[in-house]
């Protein structure tokens, strides 16, 4: 198969490394696509990589970076609106979007010319928002099938139909999406262990953290983490500190922000880490922190849901807690015992290492794509 990944990456890490890198927006696409990947940054290149080991042609597109996409346009002849590349993204935010999934026409005119130079078998989009039901539609005559994959709050329904097939880490998703007539399969985040060859040797000097991001999604677990911070010697990594006022007991705490590879190591410093899935995510376990923290090999102290026990076995590879009360008990206990807690993260890390990594992850969604794809027009 042919196979074009489409996804987005967070302005706020875009804009810091080219401003870290101030020379990389001169150039040439190929060149600052692979500094991109190489920061391992959301899945990075774990789906391409694995599928064109299987014998796939899979590429990535970062479609909301607005110097790699320009480098593509101008080697390729491709015409865009530069005036609207120009204007803040805020000002063309489309209704329900998150800060960091804005669609500028320019970038979506350059995706498009992308995708239809490329007439792939298969588009998978890992961000439902970016290409509007219109330019899917005139998408059809160049992709054979067109993929969507989330694990956030759905989008209106007319976004949702403009898929052939949308993949979820959410289970209670599957049958909720078939219920509106669109084909949905369940399909599991997971680990690259190209993170560990990267992270080299890491020392574990944090007693406890909470690495990811504060927002409205994670509306309910702010009291609890504002607790731990009073109760714990918990640290905090990741975005949104901005967001929290001088009294909250996270600012203290709160270490700043950490991308890519910076936030890999901030889980692999920890002894233990805790995980808090967001709202939409309901009674189920999926979110990319449990392969995350356990594939460093950290002890993963996580919310528990219904289906965690058969992602992990609960108490012998992961930890898990009801209450925050709960969660602030377990941290003290495993930071009282480290012996005991290094025993739960070496059995968590090899079983993420043997049944949750990308690779395995590819060998499921292959199969997948090729059963969907039989029957469509080629």
């Amino acid at each position: 198969m042919r196979i074009l990944l489409l996804d987005t990456y967070y302005p706020r890490f875009l804009s810091a490394l080219y401003e870290r890198e101030q020379d990389l927006a001169t150039k040439p696409f190929d060149m600052q696509r692979q500094v991109l990947l190489d920061q391992v940054f959301g899945t990075s290149d774990f789906y391409s990589r694995h599928l064109r080991a299987m014998g796939h042609d899979a590429q990535d597109l970062i479609v909301n970076c607005k110097p790699l996409q320009r480098a593509w346009a101008r080697e390729h002849g491709a015409r865009y609106s530069e005036m609207a590349l120009r204007l803040p993204s805020r000002l063309l935010r489309l209704p329900g979007v998150g800060p960091w999934l804005s669609a500028l026409p320019g970038l979506v005119e350059i995706a498009v010319a992308q995708i239809k130079a490329a007439r792939p078998d298969v588009l998978y989009c890992q961000d439902l928002w970016f290409l509007t039901p219109q330019k899917l539609a005139e998408l059809r005559p160049y992709v054979r099938l067109i993929v969507g994959q989330i694990a956030s709050p759905l989008p209106p329904g007319p976004y949702l139909k403009g898929f052939d097939l949308i993949t979820t880490s959410f289970p209670h998703f599957v049958p909720r999406l078939r219920a509106m007539g669109i084909a949905s399969e369940y399909f599991r985040i997971g680990f690259d262990t190209r993170v560990l060859d990267k992270l080299g040797q890491v020392t574990p000097d944090v007693d406890a953290s909470f690495v990811g991001g504060i927002s409205r999604h994670h509306g309910k677990a702010l009291p609890m983490l504002e607790a731990l911070a009073q109760s714990t010697p918990i640290q905090f990594f990741g975005y949104g500190a901005g967001s929290l006022g001088r009294q909250s007991p996270i600012a203290a705490r709160h270490r700043g922000e950490v991308w890519g590879l910076d936030m890999y190591r901030a889980l692999a410093r920890s002894r233990v880490t805790l995980n808090r899935h967001i709202n939409v995510a309901e009674n189920y376990a999926n979110n990319m922190r449990l392969y995350e923290a356990t594939g460093v090999g950290s002890l993963l102290i996580t919310d528990r849901k219904d289906n965690l026990g058969e992602l992990f076995e609960i108490g012998k590879e992961v930890v898990a807690y009801d209450s925050p009360e709960e969660a602030a008990e377990l941290i003290r206990h495993y930071i009282a015992h480290p012996d005991e807690a290094q025993a739960i993260a070496k059995a968590g890390q090899a079983r993420t290492l043997r049944e949750h990594t990308y690779q395995q992850r590819m060998t499921e969604l292959a199969p997948m794509l090729e059963r969907h794809l039989a029957g469509r027009p080629s």
